[in-house]
Order: structure tokens, then C-alpha cells, then sequence
């Protein structure tokens, strides 16, 4: 017998009381995907029953369904028809830029803010930025910590732990940036946050009054910084960036908030020189402006003595000082903190409150035992030669084979080097063959509001062996002189 429906059917063993509904939901779902169009009738009942092997009042009723939910319209001396349920039918998914268009939306987040993502085909071992090496990390000393973690909680009952993160963590948070960064605070400055972006997050919540705070941020710089600051209704305010880092006398004098990069500018890797640092501050002074400074590699240092973090040399507690552990760790651990100024630290703890209430107890515990027994410390002394000989590697590479096409920025720290393009005019073309030939790599327009006048490359070495990082440059060299 010829099919009845345009496509076929499969229904369960009669007896079992479900073919009325099985027919039901397959028939409703053709409609709904247009293999059924509005208007076109539905088969008789008697002809579909006999075609399907059914009984006729089976039949009846999924259509007296279809006709109950207004899938199907009836019609007096003939056959039943299709409604039309174009509004019903599921949106095609559109693209995520322009979701972000939708009107609904807030005005400020209608221009995505994505920053850079890496492909789902990215090779483990490539230039990716901004991802640190898992394979040394004392992955049993964490899991031995964790579970000693959760027993403890396991036992404090299951009330919620405080806003500003857990006090045992918030020391061992203190003690280690005094150690490594000289920032001068103590615990109570500390707040425990889910990484650097709810850190941002909880900061342009608390500074900026929607449509009126001008925003100073690096540019090119840090995407998701700009966009939680967008998010809260910021002016943004983009500065540019040389070998000295920010260009502090760029500064519009009504900038109330400052967002800086200093020890290792994100994405270019120069650092901001001590005669701009100390001018930032007067500035911040001169104007009642305050600086948000993101230290977000700064374990890893390749060059002399560190210079100081700004809010080591900040004397009128303007500064808030911004740290992870998604570089010296692993990003997946989702912990950051800010230190805080005393006049702003209870704020900053109520819209915690609001916006997340707590972190996660047992992992802010296992942290910690893990910065007090001195773990954190081994780890980054024992990550730093070998990052240190990757970035060597990498650094002669780029001179010896790109260095007709590219000009390495000086860096002394963090998991990424950068280089300029030295003609603007093939950046297009350079960008394409280096995403191609040495995975991983971005272009610093992806972390730029506007074309840039002097493009260029960054090259990350926290996932890729030194061994492995000539034949990538000398595949991408010859790739360019083709």
C-alpha cells in the first residue's frame, strides 16, 4: 500500500497503549518542522489507519489531539487541514553577533565584547595564550588537599560561608602578594572572587554610575574587562599603548576609573615604565580617580628585578589590586581576589553579596593548604625555568626566521611574547599564514576596539614544548616566503 504521509512513521507494537500518543508526537513534530506545510490536508482517517496498520479510532483521536492543541483545524464534511504554526516553529539559532543586536538587550552589550576564543580544533601543544602548562603541576598533592577540604566542610554543616572569601584563604592570599608582588595588606583588604572576571565584574558594579563614569581602558586590551564595564553602563575611554605602556598623558581629566595592565600590558607584554607609573598616581591624585590594576601573570618574571605593582606605591589608597590563579595554577580553579582599599572594602563585600554570595568553601580551603604548606611557590619556581626556556626559544625564532616580517616587543614577564608586523600593508595575509602554520597564535586586533596602526601577533608558550617551537617558526617562515 503507498505511504499516506510524505515521510515515514515509526510507531511501537500495538497493544502496549502508546501508538496514539507515538503518532501524536511524530505527526505534531512535522508540522512544527514544515514537512506537514499549513493548509495541506491530513490524510482520512480510515485510508491512514489501513496504511499504518492501526485501528481507525487511533487514529481519530491523535487528530482530535492535533485539532485540541491547534495544530490541525477541522472542517465540517472534509478532511481536517494543517494550521499554520509558523510562530510556533523554533527560531533558527542566529549568529552570536547578532543576538547581540537584539533590542531587548542592553544597550551597552549590543556590540559583543568576546575577546579572543580558541578554535574547538586547536591542537594541545600549540601557541595558545593565555593557558598555562598542566603537566608539572602536583596534581596529587591538589587531590590529597581537596579531599581533606571536603571532609572539613563536610563537617561545619551546610550554612554559607562569608561574602569576602574564607578567612584561612584570604591569609594565605595576603601573605603571598606581599612576598611576591610587595603589596603592602593583610586579610581583611582581601576578597575572594570566582577569577579576575567576576573581580571586574564586582568593581565596575561599585564604580561606575551608568551613562555619566567615564572609563580609561588600554587599547588594544583586555576584552572582558571593557565589557563588564559596558555591561554597567561605563563610558569607555580607550588609550593607546607604546613600549612604555599606557599613554598616561592621554588621559582625559574626567576619567573617574583607570584600568591598567602594568606588569605585563594584555596583549602587547611591556611593562609600564616607572617615570608613567608614578604619573598614573598623580593623576589618580591630581583628578580623584581611581586605578584598577590586573597583575595577571606576574609570578613569572624573565627579566631584572621586577618594578614595583602600583598599588605598592600607591599612598592615598586609590588603587585596587586585581590577581588569579588561572596562569600560576589553572584556569579551570576559578579563583581571583582583589585587595581592596579599606574605604571601599564593606561595599565591595555587599555587592559580593548580591551578585554571588560565596565561592566554593571546599576549593577556597584546598587553596589555601595548598599556599601555606608552600606548594604555590615550589610550583611557580619549578614552572619558571622551563617557561623561561620557552620564551627564549621562542624569542630567538622570531628574530632569526620572522624577523623580516615581524619585530618582537620587549617583555620581560608573563606565559606571551608579541611581535608588531613590520608592514601593515600584508598584515592580512601574515595574520591568515599565522593562525595556519603556527596554531594557536592571535592577532592583538582581536583585543582591539578600532583598526590598529600598527598590527601585530601574539604568540603564547604555555602549552607548547620548547623542543617543538623552531619547526612551527620555520614552517610559518617558509609559508610567508612562498
Amino acid at each position: 500500500m503507498e505511504p499516506v504521509f510524505p515521510f515515514s512513521l515509526t510507531l511501537p507494537v500495538r497493544g502496549d497503549g502508546t501508538v496514539m500518543h507515538a503518532l501524536h508526537r511524530q505527526l505534531r513534530s512535522a508540522i512544527l518542522d514544515g514537512r506537514l506545510p499549513a493548509d495541506s490536508p491530513l490524510p482520512a482517517t480510515r485510508q491512514a489507519a489501513a496504511a499504518l496498520g492501526v485501528a481507525r479510532n487511533t487514529v481519530i483521536a491523535a487528530y482530535d489531539l492535533l485539532i485540541a492543541e491547534g495544530y490541525a483545524l477541522p472542517r465540517r464534511a472534509a478532511k481536517a487541514v494543517v494550521a499554520d504554526v509558523a510562530a510556533r516553529r523554533p527560531a533558527k539559532p542566529q549568529p552570536l553577533a547578532q543576538n547581540f543586536r537584539d533590542p531587548r538587550l542592553n544597550a551597552n552589550l549590543r556590540k559583543p565584547f568576546l575577546g579572543p576564543t580558541a578554535p574547538a580544533d586547536l591542537p594541545e601543544r600549540s601557541f595558545r595564550v593565555g593557558v598555562p602548562e598542566h603537566r608539572y603541576f602536583p596534581h596529587d598533592v591538589w587531590r590529597r588537599l581537596s579531599a581533606q577540604s571536603l571532609r572539613v566542610w563536610a563537617k561545619k554543616g551546610f550554612g554559607y560561608p562569608p561574602s569576602e572569601g574564607v578567612a584561612e584563604l584570604r591569609d594565605a592570599i595576603a601573605q603571598h602578594v606581599a612576598f611576591a608582588r610587595a603589596v603592602a595588606c593583610t586579610r581583611d583588604d582581601v576578597v575572594v572572587t570566582s577569577g579576575a572576571q567576576q573581580a571586574f565584574d564586582l568593581l565596575a558594579r561599585l564604580l561606575v554610575t551608568p551613562g555619566k563614569t567615564r572609563v580609561a581602558v588600554e587599547e588594544p586590551g583586555y576584552p572582558p574587562l571593557r565589557a563588564a564595564f559596558a555591561a554597567a553602563g561605563a563610558r569607555l575611554v580607550p588609550l593607546p599603548v607604546d613600549d612604555e605602556g599606557l599613554r598616561v598623558d592621554r588621559l582625559p581629566r574626567d576619567v573617574r576609573v583607570i584600568s591598567v595592565t602594568p606588569s605585563h600590558q594584555s596583549p602587547t607584554g611591556v611593562a609600564l615604565s616607572l617615570r608613567r607609573r608614578a604619573a598614573l598616581l598623580e593623576f589618580a591624585r591630581k583628578h580623584d580617580a581611581t586605578i584598577i590594576e590586573d597583575d595577571y601573570d606576574g609570578e613569572f618574571r624573565f627579566g631584572a628585578r621586577p618594578l614595583d605593582a602600583l598599588q605598592t606605591l600607591d599612598r592615598e589608597a586609590r588603587v585596587f589590586y586585581v590577581g588569579t590563579f588561572s596562569k600560576s595554577l589553572f584556569p579551570s580553579l576559578r579563583t581571583g581576589f582583589v585587595v581592596a582599599p579599606r574605604w571601599a572594602r564593606e561595599a565591595l563585600i555587599g555587592v559580593k553579596q548580591c551578585a554571588d554570595s560565596h565561592c566554593d568553601a571546599a576549593a577556597q580551603s584546598a587553596l589555601a593548604a595548598f599556599m601555606r604548606d608552600g606548594h604555590l611557590v615550589r610550583h611557580v619556581r619549578r614552572m619558571q625555568p622551563i617557561y623561561a626556556a620557552r620564551r627564549k626559544t621562542l624569542l630567538e625564532g622570531l628574530r632569526r626566521d620572522l624577523g623580516r616580517w615581524l619585530q618582537p616587543i620587549p617583555s620581560e614577564a608573563g606565559l606571551h611574547l608579541a611581535a608588531r608586523i613590520r608592514d601593515p600593508q600584508r598584515a592580512a595575509d601574515i595574520i591568515a599564514k599565522a593562525k595556519r602554520y603556527a596554531p594557536g597564535v592571535q592577532s592583538i586586533a582581536e583585543y582591539s576596539l578600532a583598526p590598529l596602526e600598527q598590527p601585530g601577533l601574539s604568540f603564547g608558550y604555555g602549552v607548547i614544548d620548547a623542543d617543538d617551537i623552531p619547526a612551527m617558526l620555520s614552517r610559518l617562515r617558509r609559508a610567508l616566503e612562498r
